[in-house]
């Protein structure tokens, strides 16, 4: 499997609406695609318009079966970029729930 970052603009209007996708993004991956597809994580951005985006990244063994997912989800996929080289500076921070 190669590594994707797949770029998600202005999927989601709420939280909620991005926590159920994510939801049904780990089971459809993890029980119907685990041979094709792996959820690595996601960086959550707020947009322009308000909505809210993602940067995800995933291991999948092609660009085809990332769509494929993208769209058993019912979510977007429009942007999906193979990576070529990793440059880790730092780890990320972890995140501390308020």
């Amino acid at each position: 499997m190669n590594l994707y970052v797949i770029r998600r603009p202005s999927g989601w209007r709420t939280p909620e609406e991005l926590e159920a996708a994510a939801a049904r993004s780990a089971q459809i991956g993890d029980e119907e695609m685990p041979a094709d597809i792996r959820w690595i994580r996601s960086y959550v951005v707020r947009e322009r318009d308000g909505g809210l985006g993602t940067f995800c990244v995933y291991e999948a063994s092609s660009p085809e079966k990332i769509r494929e997912h993208a769209k058993r989800v019912g979510m977007p996929a429009e942007d999906v970029f193979e990576v070529a080289d990793t440059v880790l500076v730092r780890p990320d921070p972890v995140s501390v729930a308020a």
